[in-house]
């Protein structure tokens, strides 16, 4: 009986230790991505598009903003000299949104002021609308990404009940039910990194997408200043 005694406490002494060391084992984002199925891929290739979409878009939205800061001088040097083909020609090889506002504008010297501002505004409107390309599906990965955690959640959920409605002893296992709310629980943190992330990033580009819209603003009236000084 002693023996007997002696034995039990070791048994759950063991498992208990066991159950302890597995607690306190580390779980990386591989693990976790593994457990959250089909949805976590779907996610992973949102989050590479957002990830390319961002720095294609980061580096055009650098190149709009890079400017010479002489070029105005240089066109209204070449205007007031009447070198019109001069100023036309510095607009083609500067190759930036402001230069080819620029440009528009001098193709229509000599027409009313208000002809003149209209074609610069319109060539600066398809350059913002350029800018802002891909932006839309930037922000639909940002919204979507949540909904598709929250629908693998819930799909784990349906699972996780349905395997225990299904059970042939109709007892209810902690253990099975803590691992699928586990299981179901992790596409929702999949969700939200990946919508954090674009809808920081999304607002990022936004803002300087802004910042070169006044870039532009500043130099169509600066250009249509040039215009109004007297030769």
């Amino acid at each position: 009986m002693l023996f007997q005694i002696d034995m039990v406490p070791q048994d759950s002494l063991l498992a208990a230790q066991t159950a302890a060391e597995a607690a306190q084992e580390p779980m990386n984002l591989w693990q976790m991505a593994q457990y959250g199925g089909w949805i976590m891929v779907l996610l992973v290739v949102l989050l590479a598009i957002a990830v390319y979409l961002f720095v294609e878009r980061l580096v055009v939205i650098s190149k709009a903003k890079k400017e010479d800061k002489s070029f105005m001088n240089k066109i209204k040097d070449y205007i007031h000299e009447g070198k019109i083909e001069s100023a036309i020609n510095l607009c083609q090889a500067t190759d930036t949104p402001a230069s080819r506002m620029v440009e528009k504008g001098i193709s229509r010297i000599g027409r009313p002021m208000s002809d003149v501002l209209v074609a610069v505004e319109n060539v600066g409107n398809l350059e913002v609308a350029n800018l802002e390309k891909n932006l839309v599906i930037l922000a639909t990965i940002a919204a979507g990404a949540p909904m598709l955690g929250f629908l693998g959640t819930v799909i784990g959920m349906v699972q996780t009940f349905y395997n225990m409605a299904a059970s042939e002893s109709g007892a209810i296992e902690l253990s099975a039910l803590s691992t699928g709310m586990y299981q179901a629980m992790v596409t929702t943190i999949g969700g939200l990194i990946v919508g954090i992330l674009v809808i920081f990033a999304y607002n990022y580009l936004v803002a300087r997408i802004d910042s070169v819209v006044r870039q532009l603003e500043g130099r169509t009236m600066e250009f249509m200043d040039l215009l109004n000084e007297p030769a």
